[in-house]
């Protein structure tokens, strides 16, 4: 069995990468209203800061900051994925330890997480963020993509309409 180290930092600021379990899936942005209902219930529940958020349609990346004393992200992803999969049936090819774990099949059972270290790292991971349809060639410009947190960044002046290039002048700088 494999054994995940997380980093759990009282009030810290996480990068995530969280994926369903089919890479050619469009579920989120298909229902991507559940998806900020359950999102919506769960932060209220469980407080966090979403400092930027990039919802792709098998995948989105989220960076968080926990509240000073709490450092249970775990938790909050356990019910934002239960909470969307219980609107779907279950696959009819799960495993017997999924069955076991009442899981539906919609999600990977694990997911990425980036501690971030400072300002420049934050940067960095919002960039990723907010650039990926682009990367992805899921849209032209930053600006096309609407399941992003780059329209707040604009909005509140932290970023202008026209950023980010195009996916040539993304490679080019990040070396991808």
């Amino acid at each position: 069995m494999s054994h995940y180290r997380r980093n759990y930092i009282e009030g810290g600021t996480f990068f995530f990468t969280v994926k369903l379990a089919d890479p050619k899936s469009r579920l989120l942005v298909e229902h991507i209203n559940l998806l900020r209902e359950v999102y919506t219930s769960v932060q209220k529940r469980y407080p966090f800061e979403t400092v930027a958020i990039c919802v792709m349609p098998n995948h989105l990346h989220a960076v968080w900051t926990l509240p000073d004393g709490d450092s249970d992200y775990p938790l909050r992803w356990r019910l934002i994925k239960t909470g969307f999969s219980n609107h779907f049936s279950a696959s009819n090819t799960l495993s017997a330890s999924k069955r076991r774990r009442h899981e539906k099949g919609i999600w990977q059972r694990r997911f990425y997480e980036h501690t971030v270290r400072d300002d420049v790292d934050l940067r960095r991971v919002v960039d990723y963020a907010h650039f990926n349809p682009v990367k992805h060639g899921l849209a032209a410009n930053v600006k096309d993509w609407p399941f992003s947190s780059f329209h707040r960044f604009v909005r509140d002046d932290l970023l202008p309409p026209d950023w980010g290039g195009t996916a040539e002048t993304w490679a080019t700088h990040f070396g991808e």
